[in-house]
């Protein structure tokens, strides 16, 4: 009875869409034909179901255009309610509906992740008989009518469900397993790469003989504090000199846009914690981007117990692109833990990462996609430049502009059309799923985890691009703010120096001579250059007395180490306002205006926060100093961010 019903009227169904398609646009073509042939068995079944004629041929259109099903564009769009759509299923089956799962009658194992996924079915341990909650779809409607009517004791055990209420209920079913699993998987599956082990025993033992061999060499007559001098000065002059080649580096054209039909599904994470002020913001600008609604995946990542932020992003109207995970608390309370949790429930085949603040240009996703596709295989990760929008707001927010342009514009190019490690940014990472899980995700325990996964992901083969559409967003404009930011990332930068070089040889052979030697440039350099540079202050002072007494002759080790000193720190200053200024727009520059004077005190700055976090790791090495972000005024925003890297 239920499937002579539910055929009723069916052999007429096509020719009523295809009249009102007609009745929108010119008579329909061969191939609009053949589009609505497709789609035969799913518009019958839509049709049966009350949904208007016009707004199926809409959807139809839109389906074949983005690869997807009828069914697919009509609620990625919003023109049907999930619960009103899935409710009028069950009754065209003759099944009860539930809007919501109770989660306690679900047991949990690793296989009901693939649920979050894809959400299909799950079972429901009822106390007197085991029940499956279902999701149909309508161009399967007329097959599942047949099974229910051929295997009448299943139709019995079914119910309707929607695909939210689903993963709604597998997430807070398998949350305390799905939490453990994100802090401690890499460390159990791939130790030598986790940072939970901040001093591993052998690198334990080489410090305190370096230690012992230092103060030893203080005690004696060796001329050490002149060989430290000149080894330190030589690894900050490499580094500088490193840095100065992304001057001579020249942009290519970007690859060209690929074709709509072929989208995949692509993911975007957003861990949030503390982040309420700036929801509306957030969601406004994620709703912003170029991709088929119903081939996007966006999960916006909150800890369970900040429930401001959590209000304050179900009080925007969220599309069903969109999804809410919360992470139950537990240690450590970083962004990487939140990440690998909401990693277990992405759908994509690509996946981006945001920060609470970011505005990401519209058409960023086609654009990592259009450079995934046009790259080789072994491109795992593509980064996009981070504009500083607010280089006016103060003079540290000019000189942290300054610092942007030259890294995301000049120097992460430059490494990455040589294919070397690229120290990634916190935001705006495109990577492939697979190849991300392939390496073990996030490391929980690092503190800086963009630049740890960069790294990890050249020693295993893999390599990192880049991409010219820009991200914007707002750097600190106090001190406070930006010098606890800076601490926790100099803590990261060390943390990650020590995890690869847990074992030097091998880390070598993984990477290659060449990319070994870079990796020490750019971390270990960059720690050199950060905790010596109070230098600068003796250097003054040597450079007064100097002035006052007259210089020592040509050819001493004095004038010797004097060039040196002199060389490296004006040469510092001078690279990283050249880069900085070559890399910007013209409206960037003039936001800048003549706040690029306080660089000698910025450097100082960066010293300082060095410093405290190689005094921090050792008793607060997984602590996340959060930084406190504010949503940005319309008229601020359009006055200050500059047109988009083209």
């Amino acid at each position: 009875m239920l499937l002579g019903e539910y055929a009723q009227g069916a052999v007429n169904a096509r020719h009523t869409v295809l009249n009102e398609k007609s009745s929108l646009h010119p008579p329909p073509t061969a191939p609009v034909r053949v589009m609505f042939d497709s789609y035969q068995v799913e518009i019958e079944a839509l049709l049966r179901l009350g949904i208007g004629k016009p707004m199926i041929a809409r959807a139809a259109i839109a389906a074949r255009h983005n690869g997807t099903t009828i069914e697919d564009e009509l609620l990625a769009k919003g023109w049907v309610d999930a619960e009103s759509y899935y409710g009028g299923l069950a009754r065209a089956l003759r099944l009860p509906f539930l809007p919501a799962l109770d989660p306690q009658l679900i047991h949990d194992d690793r296989a009901l992740d693939t649920q979050l996924a894809d959400a299909r079915s799950v079972r429901l341990n009822y106390t007197d008989r085991p029940m499956i909650a279902i999701i149909p779809e309508a161009r399967r409607l007329l097959a599942l009518a047949e099974t229910m009517e051929a295997r009448p004791g299943l139709a019995e055990r079914a119910i309707v469900t929607t695909p939210a209420a689903l993963r709604a209920a597998v997430w807070r079913v398998g949350a305390s397993r799905r939490v453990k699993e994100s802090i401690g998987a890499l460390f159990e599956d791939k130790g030598r790469f986790s940072a939970r082990i901040v001093l591993s025993g052998k690198q334990g033992f080489i410090a305190g003989a370096v230690l012992c061999a230092f103060v030893f060499a203080l005690m004696s007559d060796l001329p050490l504090l002149d060989i430290v001098h000149i080894a330190v000065s030589l690894l900050y002059m490499s580094a500088m000199l490193l840095r100065a080649l992304a001057l001579h580096h020249r942009r290519r054209p970007p690859p060209d846009p690929q074709p709509t039909d072929r989208l995949p599904v692509y993911s975007v994470l957003v861990a949030l914690y503390k982040e309420a002020e700036v929801a509306g913001q957030l969601v406004a600008a994620l709703k912003q981007l170029n991709w088929p609604a119903a081939k996007l995946d966006i999960k916006l990542i909150c800890e369970a117990d900040d429930r401001a932020t959590i209000a304050a992003l179900q009080a925007q109207d969220l599309g069903p692109q969109f999804e809410i995970v919360e992470v139950p608390p537990a240690h450590p309370r970083t962004k990487p833990k939140a990440l690998n949790y909401g990693l277990a429930g992405a759908r994509g085949e690509y996946l981006a990462i945001y920060d609470a603040e970011d505005r990401p240009h519209p058409d960023q996703l086609r654009a990592a996609y259009a450079t995934f596709v046009a790259s080789r295989r072994d491109v795992a990760c593509l980064q996009a430049p981070l504009i500083v929008s607010n280089g006016a707001g103060s003079w540290i927010s000019a000189a942290f502009a300054l610092e942007y342009a030259s890294l995301f514009r000049l120097i992460l190019p430059m490494l990455a059309r040589r294919r070397l490690p690229m120290p990634l940014g916190g935001t705006s990472n495109h990577l492939r799923v697979a190849d991300l899980k392939a390496c073990g995700g996030w490391d929980p325990y690092n503190v800086t985890e963009d630049a740890d996964l960069g790294m990890r992901l050249h020693r295993l083969g893999y390599r990192c691009g880049v991409i010219d559409c820009p991200t914007y967003e707002d750097a600190p404009t106090t001190h406070e703010v930006w010098f606890n930011q800076r601490t926790r990332w100099f803590k990261g930068w060390l943390q990650t120096w020590l995890v690869m070089m847990r074992s030097p040889g091998t880390l070598v052979r993984e990477m290659g001579v060449g990319s070994f030697l870079v990796f020490q440039l750019l971390i270990g350099g960059m720690l050199v250059s950060a905790l010596a540079h109070p230098w600068l202050i003796a250097l003054a002072a040597t450079t007064a007395t100097y002035l006052t007494l007259g210089f020592p002759p040509p050819g001493t080790r004095e004038t010797t180490l004097f060039a040196i000193d002199i060389a490296n720190t004006l040469g510092s200053y001078g690279i990283f306002l050249l880069l900085g200024r070559k890399a910007m727009l013209r409206d960037e520059k003039r936001q800048i205006g003549w706040r690029w004077l306080g660089i000698p005190v910025y450097w100082l700055m960066i010293s300082a926060a060095a410093w405290r976090a190689v005094l921090q790791l050792p008793y607060r090495p997984f602590f996340w100093d959060k930084t406190p972000h504010l949503p940005v005024m319309a008229a601020t925003s359009a006055r200050h961010a500059p047109s988009a890297l083209r």
